[in-house]
């Protein structure tokens, strides 16, 4: 896809049979999210959740270079939000989606670079397809950041204990082959490929019984009344870390430092 200007929707959303894709759209910044995609992505995974004739979403990004690459940090360098602008959606977490239970099965197709908040994406989903070309990675401890949205507990289920802390400390990215290697994804398939095959996968589920397919979504990630058990102690923890981390000044200098182009000077304060 070219490069978008303002006037282009920051998600664009299309129906193919039962499955809805809804695509981040943002190439000319690598798919990064901003307030717009925010609130753009949340409200359209809850309205195909809401649709009954969607029965899977395939969660992706424009272009060919990122899937997405986390928060926008020379946004956030500027001082703006990335959040919703509806507090009242502020609990669908990061990009309106990382804590936003929904019971329609979701597939990550991964077209190119998923870091920090991509790769929280993908772990929000129940199933994910990259590219040859994707890679993955949890970078924020090299921006004074940590990763707040639910990867920093997310990543140790989703791959051996020891990985999930190198990948957590070092903040050192992982190609699409090791990431598959690792159970962080389902399958890695050539660049060319990755829409015939995420649609093959997402067809394939579409045509189970429906309720069947969202029962077991909802017991196999311990969704009860649109909530996941469990999660609630996390979340708290993880926000009285964001609370401190995220209003030092460590957390000042490194998307700065990202925006200028240098390395950062950190304080540990």
């Amino acid at each position: 896809m070219s490069q978008t200007d303002d006037a282009d929707p920051a998600v664009l959303v299309e129906h193919t049979g039962h499955v809805c894709v809804l695509t981040i759209n943002r190439p000319d910044a690598r798919n990064a999210i901003n307030t717009a995609v925010t609130d753009a992505l949340g409200l359209a995974l809850q309205a195909a959740d809401d649709d009954p004739e969607v029965r899977v979403i395939v969660l992706t990004g424009s272009g060919h270079q990122s899937f997405c690459a986390g928060a926008d940090l020379k946004a956030l360098s500027r001082g703006e939000n990335i959040g919703p602008s509806d507090p009242e959606r502020q609990k669908w977490g990061f990009a309106g989606v990382v804590s936003h239970p929904v019971c329609t099965p979701v597939i990550a197709a991964v077209n190119g670079t998923a870091l920090g908040g991509g790769t929280e994406l993908v772990l929000s989903a129940d199933l994910a397809v990259a590219a040859e070309s994707a890679s993955f990675g949890l970078p924020e401890v090299k921006r004074g950041l940590f990763a707040a949205a639910g990867g920093a507990f997310r990543i140790v289920d989703a791959v051996p204990k020891k990985v999930a802390m190198e990948l957590l400390l070092t903040g050192r990215p992982i190609t699409a082959a090791k990431a598959k290697e690792y159970g962080l994804i389902n399958d890695v398939v050539p660049d060319q490929g990755l829409r015939a095959a995420v649609m093959a996968l997402a067809t394939e589920i579409a045509g189970n019984a429906p309720l069947a397919v969202q029962a077991s979504k909802r017991l196999a990630q311990r969704i009860v009344d649109g909530e996941v058990v469990g999660d609630a102690a996390l979340w708290s923890a993880n926000l009285t870390e964001l609370g401190t981390v995220f209003s030092s000044q460590d957390a000042m200098e490194g998307p700065r430092a990202f925006a200028e182009k240098r390395a950062p000077v950190w304080q540990a304060r």
